[in-house]
């Protein structure tokens, strides 16, 4: 005979959850447990009864568990980095990266980061987009930035999008030095000087 118990307690019986409703409850449950007990601890049957959701139910939606975690974390990024449009560069780039200092500052951003350095062969192809598609994002503002004139014909967008963030995940990863506000403007501020018209004599 089988038990309904699994190591640390009982489990709940699943809910009847379906649609959007299920989809939340199931990406809310994948990034809890990335965030506490990183890739291994987040297995489909573990998400799935965290989530109160059947594991068949799971495996219908994503199809797989690299699929399932892949979408936890884009949608997580998503919600935490919204791409404004303050209608001047500085301003865009200092709430983008202003948001991303803020949500490396919690323990499930530091946690997320340090999945993309975490080992795990079954991700290890498509897991590192998941930030370079969200900095991609933020290079579009730099472009508007370009084809207002604020910043020169020629700027590499990605790069100094690079410019900006790599610190911020240097002293998450490395560090541990703090992030705050007025350090991000520092940052930005930095970045776009290298990157204004110059003017000619």
């Amino acid at each position: 005979m089988t038990s309904d118990r699994a190591p640390d307690g009982p489990v709940a019986p699943p809910l009847r959850r379906r649609g959007e409703r299920m989809r939340r409850a199931v990406l809310a449950a994948a990034v809890d447990l990335l965030s506490a007990e990183g890739l291994a601890g987040a297995t489909v049957a573990a998400v799935a009864r965290a989530a109160g959701v059947h594991e068949t139910s799971v495996y219908r939606r994503w199809g797989s568990r690299e699929n399932l975690i892949l979408d936890a974390l884009a949608t997580q990024l998503d919600t935490a980095l919204p791409i404004p449009d303050t209608g001047a560069v500085r301003g865009d780039l200092v709430r983008f990266f202003t948001c991303l200092a803020h949500l490396l500052e919690t323990a499930q951003g530091q946690a997320l980061l340090r999945l993309s350095v975490e080992r795990d062969d079954t991700l290890e192809d498509r897991r590192g987009p998941y930030w370079s598609e969200r900095l991609d994002r933020a290079a579009a503002m730099v472009q508007r930035g370009v084809e207002r004139g604020e910043l020169a014909s020629g700027t590499d967008a990605g790069l100094l999008v690079e410019a900006v963030s790599g610190p911020l995940f240097t002293r998450v990863l490395l560090s541990g030095a703090p992030l705050g506000d007025a350090y991000v403007e520092r940052l930005v501020d930095l970045a776009l000087n290298g990157a204004r018209p110059r003017q000619h004599p």
